[in-house]
């Protein structure tokens, strides 16, 4: 994927970069992030289906290796989200990632099966997320759609800069004159502009759990909607702050190009990009976490996995939200060998104990 900082023509460029990958090209043609990502995911799903036909040893060790994998790939893109984007948030939420995804690895290994169900949910998201990622045709009809989409958004503020060619290749690029704006700068659509990975999130966690497909596809629409409408919103901001210089104030342009070593003219747009946007990003997958509760409790279970790795405390996110009743059968918070209902099943010894229901 190209950089955001290539140019288009003769013109200035910026992506609207936020989950990209880098331009580590091999010469089988195939990005070794990408190649790597595939991999990850590939060993997720070997991992089920070992869980699946209850070879449990040999499934929590495959399922081990490919949070280990997950996290290596996140480790690869910490120099692009460092040197390119410029962004601190995903610098430093790729630099714990590693750590983090051994961590879970480290727990599934030792026979924490609940764990299971979380590594369905990023299974199932990578599978939403990478045949787009690398089928050609879908992915210029998102970048080229939403592009159009986002043209149509300007619009409604006065703004009618006509699209051309950007430097990834696509129409995606907003054609604002470089001698009537601000900066000089534009921006141009890319994948990681759809919202395809916001989607993917909400898409592989509502797929990963046992619920009514009724109230499955309707937390998946809601969220769907939710997502594209404030994606729209995000492009068409910064794809405006960008050329016209909205934060292009001079204590602000003075503390990025003195301690962050931003381009001058870039200002305006990383600022609305990596520190408006990305922090309001944030506080729009917490709310749409909880619309999707709110239909599907079900999702709690892997959301308290979450919660385990990142704090080392059990939660009882299903009681404190009173919504014991929707517990998967044989889930429940414990001790790290948390059994799956396979298991506890698997376990009863006394044949006068009643079947789980």
């Amino acid at each position: 994927m190209p950089s955001p900082l290539s140019m288009a023509g003769s013109r200035p460029g910026i992506g609207l970069e936020h989950a990209g990958q880098v331009a580590f090209v091999s010469d089988l043609g195939i990005g070794f992030t990408d190649a790597l990502a595939w991999l990850a995911i590939g060993s997720f799903l070997l991992a089920l289906v070992l869980q699946w036909r209850d070879e449990r040893d040999l499934a929590r060790g495959t399922g081990a290796l490919a949070w280990v994998l997950f996290g290596v790939f996140w480790l690869t893109m910490v120099p692009y989200y460092y040197g390119e984007i410029q962004s601190p948030l995903q610098t430093i939420l790729a630099t714990v990632a590693l750590p983090l995804c051994a961590y879970v690895g480290y727990l599934l290994f030792q026979g924490r099966a609940s764990l299971f169900v979380l590594t369905k949910a990023v299974a199932l998201m990578g599978v939403i997320y990478l045949p787009v990622e690398t089928i050609p045709m879908v992915r210029t009809w998102l970048i080229e759609t939403t592009a159009v989409q986002t043209h149509y958004g300007m619009e409604l503020f006065g703004h009618s800069p006509g699209i051309n060619e950007g430097a990834n290749g696509y129409q995606s690029r907003f054609d604002f004159d470089p001698d009537e704006t601000v900066t000089g700068r534009t921006t141009y659509i890319i994948l990681a502009c759809t919202g395809i990975g916001s989607m993917a999130i909400f898409g592989g966690l509502v797929a990963s759990v046992s619920a009514p497909l009724k109230r499955k596809l309707t937390a998946f629409a809601l969220a769907i909607g939710v997502i594209w409408f404030l994606n729209l919103v995000r492009n068409v901001f910064i794809g405006l702050a960008s050329p016209w210089g909205w934060f292009q104030q001079d204590w602000l342009v003075s503390l990025m190009t003195t301690y962050m070593g931003a381009d001058p003219n870039r200002v305006s747009y990383l600022v609305a990009h990596n520190y408006i946007a990305q922090s309001l990003s944030v506080v729009a997958l917490v709310g749409i976490t909880y619309l999707v509760v709110k239909i599907v409790p079900e999702v709690l279970a892997p959301l308290e996995e979450v919660l385990y790795v990142l704090t080392g405390t059990e939660y009882d996110l299903f009681d404190a939200l009173d919504k014991s009743e929707f517990r998967p059968d044989g889930y429940g918070t414990g001790a790290a060998g948390a059994e799956t209902a396979a298991d506890a099943d698997a376990s009863s010894e006394d044949p006068a104990d009643p079947p789980k229901q």
